[in-house]
């Protein structure tokens, strides 16, 4: 995928203020009705929200470390690697999702959580969409940044924003069908 870097910015930090909407929406839903889940071993939306909040603790410091100490000049493209566009590919929300299971460490079910973590998802999106300013400043391409998995693979900046956001994306979107389901 090649996508010019306007293009770029544009739709991902559409994406953030989108999310931050969705919060919005969040926070005005009781406490109890966030932590229902249609099934034991299903997410409520507080767990969704929780699982963001983990791969943000790790994602926003690496990327936010990654633009302080580029030293790569920005271009007008950003050209998606091989992996990058695969991770993305295969975390985007589809119309039928894919289930994948996360890494124990990030995985919040059991997790007693209250309505205050959606208040730390919130202070990320904007960190995400601060990030995303300052990135406008040095190579998506060139800039590689560590992932969850392995601290031995790196993905470009560009992909790491792309998977990232839209992780948050799919995330949101059970978060919201999971407050929808449960009748109270």
């Amino acid at each position: 995928m090649k996508i010019q870097f306007d293009q770029f910015y544009n739709e991902l930090t559409t994406l953030v203020q989108s999310h931050i909407q969705i919060m919005e929406e969040l926070k005005s839903k009781a406490e109890m009705k966030l932590n229902q889940k249609a099934s034991a071993e299903s997410w409520s939306a507080l767990e969704c929200i929780e699982h963001l909040n983990r791969y943000g603790n790790f994602y926003l410091p690496e990327i936010e470390n990654r633009i302080k100490n580029s030293s790569y000049s920005p271009e007008n493209t950003f050209k998606s690697g091989i992996l990058g566009n695969y991770f993305t590919n295969l975390i985007k929300p589809k119309e039928k999702l894919n289930k994948m299971k996360s890494p124990k460490n990030m995985n919040p079910l059991g997790s007693k959580l209250d309505s205050f973590i959606l208040d730390t998802f919130l202070q990320q999106l904007h960190q995400t969409l601060i990030l995303l300013e300052e990135s406008k400043a040095i190579s998506l391409n060139k800039t590689k940044v560590s992932i969850s998995i392995s601290k031995h693979l790196k993905l470009k900046l560009g992909d790491t924003f792309r998977f990232f956001i839209y992780h948050n994306e799919r995330h949101l979107q059970q978060a919201i069908k999971t407050t929808s389901e449960i009748i109270m």
